[in-house]
């Protein structure tokens, strides 16, 4: 776990989230992305007893990049708040098959969660139980087959960037679920949690954390290129 951890202090733990692991445990049973920091953490500093860390927010399974996990109670409360309050920037690149229609701008949409699917779709903003969702995005690199997308989210729904990216016509590569027509040999998706700007919520210090992209040749070819 060593190589994923992008930044540890007494108060934060942030790491790099490879697209198999599973942020927190779920009905597969699997290990957990918590709970490997976790015994990381207490094999590390030889700690006595329970490791407390706390999830600050979540990216799905088949995504990369950049998890942030408490190690205080304090930090937690005040990451959870920075979170509500929108003072965590969270960066994400996405590789798609299609150009964006504009090179850059913002998308708002309505969106509904089917639990039973795990899947959001976008619906009218008259529609019972509507979430509204809202990203800047930009277009900041092409290869021949393939464009490169950098995403601000501003708000963080289920689901949201595969979902508002594929209504714009650029579904994320090897996301079968949002219509990308083949999924990825790892069962990945080529979605990545790239970048995160906020204060440090004890020491009120500028923090920006950046999260290297998978190692395969498209997310190779893009990092050079932008």
């Amino acid at each position: 776990m060593e190589n994923e951890v992008l930044f540890e202090d007494n108060h934060i733990f942030i790491i790099n989230k490879k697209p198999s692991d599973i942020v927190q445990g779920d009905k597969t049973g699997d290990i957990c992305l918590v709970d490997i920091a976790k015994a990381y953490i207490k094999q590390k500093y030889n700690k006595p007893g329970e490791v407390f860390l706390g999830l600050v927010h979540r990216i799905d399974r088949p995504v990369s990049g950049a998890v942030i996990l408490a190690r205080t109670s304090k930090a937690l409360s005040r990451l959870n708040e920075m979170l509500k309050e929108h003072e965590i920037k969270k960066t994400y690149w996405a590789v798609v098959k299609n150009k964006p229609p504009q090179e850059k701008g913002t998308l708002v949409n309505y969106l509904i969660k089917n639990e039973k699917q795990n899947k959001s779709y976008i619906v009218e903003e008259t529609h019972k139980g509507a979430l509204r969702a809202e990203l800047n995005y930009a277009l900041i690199a092409k290869s021949d087959n393939y464009y490169l997308i950098e995403v601000e989210l501003i708000t963080g729904r289920h689901h949201q960037i595969r979902a508002q990216l594929a209504h714009m016509g650029c579904p994320v590569k090897g996301d079968l679920k949002y219509g990308f027509n083949r999924s990825n040999k790892d069962a990945s998706i080529h979605l990545h949690s790239r970048k995160i700007e906020m204060l440090h919520p004890v020491k009120k210090e500028k923090m920006t954390v950046i999260a290297p992209t998978p190692d395969d040749p498209i997310w190779n070819y893009f990092v050079k290129a932008v």
